[in-house]
């Protein structure tokens, strides 16, 4: 199926979950924001909230400094 990440189509399996897409993007550890169809979804709910075609994300990793 097809989503679109940061503006940018990409195709990703059908049934993949928040989780497994940031951890494709390479995300996997990172303190990041995500929100689909302008809706945030918490940490909490990434591993259950499952994406459907034409979805529209939008992944924020926080930067640390000083």
């Amino acid at each position: 199926m097809q989503v679109v990440v940061n503006g940018e189509p990409r195709d990703v399996p059908a049934k993949t979950t928040v989780a497994e897409l940031v951890q494709q993007l390479g995300f996997a550890g990172r303190r990041v924001a995500v929100e689909v169809n302008q809706d945030i979804v918490p940490r909490s709910e990434h591993a259950l909230h499952r994406l459907a075609d034409g979805d529209r994300i939008e992944v924020v990793a926080a930067i640390g400094g000083g």
